[in-house]
């Protein structure tokens, strides 16, 4: 299985894409930790993240989808993968779904957590993260809007999306994203 989680900040995805990758033994695959594997490593697409995220600038999308072209090559990730928070704007989309054509991967499932703002901004606010106060929080999700949901639309026309109530409790949105996946375990 194939899976991408979209979802604002808060929203459960890194819970739930553990859950999963756990479930099916696939990897959990996180940009930021594959920019930090490959920064650590000092591979070539590291060594020039390295220099943007020093200069206090953004990593090009070219260079992330370096990384994830390269993440996804590897052995484990053939039986399937879960990318938690990504893409997050319509070019890296575009770009990923060119990577899958090249490695030859099936379309993956897109799972968006619906979660309305006042309960986003309570949840961050109670995870007591420094950089977690209202406005910050307000900020980060006025930037998903622009950038990341036009990605909704983007997957409903290739019909891969699948909408989850991530309002619900952590074990009630597991339950919801288990059934859409036909994930049940036979009892």
């Amino acid at each position: 299985m194939r899976l991408i989680l979209l979802g604002p900040p808060g929203a459960g995805k890194g819970t739930q894409a553990t859950f999963v990758a756990e479930k099916l033994k696939i990897p959990h695959i996180s940009t930021g930790e594959i920019l930090r594997q490959a920064i650590a490593q000092k591979t070539s697409v590291g060594i020039k993240a390295q220099a943007h995220i020093e200069a206090g600038e953004l990593v090009p999308d070219h260079l992330i989808m370096a990384l994830i072209r390269e993440r996804l090559a590897k052995q484990d990730a053939r039986v399937g993968w879960i990318l938690d928070g990504f893409p997050r704007n319509l070019s890296q989309a575009q770009a990923l779904e060119h990577i899958l054509q090249i490695l030859g991967n099936s379309y993956p499932f897109v799972v968006n957590f619906n979660v309305d703002t006042e309960s986003l901004i309570k949840r961050m606010l109670q995870r007591g993260r420094q950089d977690d106060n209202e406005n910050t929080i307000r900020r980060r999700l006025e930037v998903y809007q622009e950038q990341t949901s036009p990605l909704i639309n983007f997957y409903r026309k290739r019909r891969c999306l699948i909408n989850i109530n991530g309002s619900l409790s952590v074990m009630e949105v597991t339950c919801s994203l288990e059934n859409a996946l036909s994930l049940k375990s036979p009892t």
